[in-house]
């Protein structure tokens, strides 16, 4: 049994973490119904209004493949973009870097795979083909001064192919890292990933990027999300994808549900006594407009503890 006063140490820990929010983007991109582009444009200002350092805006893809990033242009062209935080669009291509310039765009993302099949079944080309196709994507962000971030599916295991080699994580990691890329991150795209492997990934990668430029992004489809975050802390990582309520999924990944949800996450960080620099208060309520807008509750599980307590709060002050 624990002495009185024993906790988790902390010692060696990030101090501050780096929260990316995705929900705007990987949280709406595979939702039935359109959301429309002004509910799309108060969500992110929301998010903005809660703090959140970096934003996944939207997605400059084909409206044939994803049609709720459709209206990319207009969304980006509205949203607030305050001084200091960075707000970035996913560009799967050269053609669709023209739009994205042509909006004014200045942070970009750019997508593979670790896995083969899962590259063949997403984007229907080989991984090594798929970076060099935006290899100049990145080429043109960096000649223009544009922060880049690639992020590397099925880092964890492939709902085609199963388990995922470490090795192929890194090789991809290596190429993506020689063309440019300013920023890592490392995705368990079906949620199958424990903590052992996340020390495993981690440990792998410490000989190819600066952890400072590694960032880590889990699903929460089997539980182990926030398990993974800590053993990501542990290892050092201190930048993290989330997704506000949790929205949001993979629609190329069968049963893929469930980014982590960032109030989850910033509850933990909080908790631990790491700084964020995301208020609470505001990230729940641009999950209680969105949520309100898709008609369900979120599935965060912070949130809806949250909004409880905050309920019986209210029901217990006296009537003024």
């Amino acid at each position: 049994m624990a002495s009185p006063g024993k906790r988790l140490a902390t010692d060696g820990l990030p101090q501050r973490v780096t929260i990316c929010e995705v929900g705007p983007r990987d949280g709406l991109q595979n939702e039935p119904a359109p959301v429309a582009s002004a509910d799309k444009i108060r969500f992110c200002d929301m998010l903005s209004d809660a703090g959140v350092p970096m934003l996944e805006a939207t997605s400059f893809v084909s409206p044939k493949h994803v049609p709720q990033m459709a209206d990319a242009a207009e969304v980006y062209g509205a949203i607030r973009k305050d001084p200091g935080r960075t707000y970035v669009v996913l560009v799967p291509n050269e053609r669709r870097m023209d739009r994205a310039l042509e909006a004014g765009v200045r942070a970009v993302g750019v997508f593979t795979a670790a896995s083969e099949a899962f590259a063949q079944a997403n984007i229907r080309t080989s991984v090594d083909r798929s970076v060099e196709t935006f290899s100049g994507v990145v080429r043109r962000a960096k000649d223009v001064g544009m922060f880049v971030r690639a992020s590397v599916s099925t880092a964890f295991g492939c709902p085609f192919q199963g388990a995922v080699d470490v090795a192929d994580v890194v090789r991809v990691c290596r190429q993506l890292l020689a063309i440019g890329v300013d920023e890592l991150s490392v995705a368990d795209t079906i949620g199958v990933g424990t903590p052992n492997q996340v020390f495993d990934v981690v440990d792998a990668l410490r000989d190819v990027v600066p952890l400072e430029r590694l960032n880590l992004h889990f699903h929460d489809t089997r539980g182990t999300a926030l398990a993974n975050i800590l053993a990501g802390l542990q290892c050092g990582v201190s930048r993290f994808d989330a997704s506000a309520g949790g929205l949001g999924g993979c629609p190329f990944a069968p049963g893929a549900t469930g980014n982590v949800a960032t109030e989850d996450v910033v509850y933990l960080l909080n908790g631990m006594g790491i700084e964020t620099g995301i208020d609470l208060d505001e990230l729940r309520a641009a999950t209680r407009f969105m949520s309100e807008r898709l008609g369900r509750q979120p599935a965060s599980r912070a949130y809806a503890a949250l909004e409880a307590s905050a309920a019986r709060s209210r029901s217990a002050s006296p009537a003024r």
